[in-house]
């Protein structure tokens, strides 16, 4: 199994999927988006499968301060939003192979680990 999640260390969806997969023994890569922005080209798995609207966290502090909440925005600019501020993705965003989730989903994440 290659497990990738991508998140915010500090965000406590993040540490629980980190959490359940350290608890079934199984290795992932994690890559934290404050440190290192997840490139378009993967963010764009997600936004293929979900559409950009359910990768936008609505309920980020960010997204208020922003302005956002009265804005008009082109699926391009959103993708640019969330190379420059993490927060305002849904997280975790997790990835085994061609296989993926947005936020909390231990149900699926314990199909793939076979229990």
């Amino acid at each position: 199994m290659n497990i990738q999640v991508f998140g915010i260390k500090k965000n406590s969806d993040t540490r629980k999927a980190l959490r359940f997969f350290s608890e079934r023994r199984i290795n992932v890569h994690f890559s934290d988006l404050k440190i290192r922005a997840a490139s378009k080209g993967e963010l764009q798995r997600f936004v293929n499968k979900f559409g950009v609207e359910k990768l936008l966290n609505r309920d980020a502090p960010g997204f208020r301060d922003r302005g956002l909440h009265v804005a008009h925005l082109s699926a391009d600019r959103i993708m640019t939003l969330f190379t420059e501020d993490p927060a305002l993705l849904q997280i975790p965003l997790v990835r085994n192979g061609n296989q993926l989730t947005i936020g909390p989903a231990e149900s699926t994440w314990s199909e793939w680990a076979g229990r």
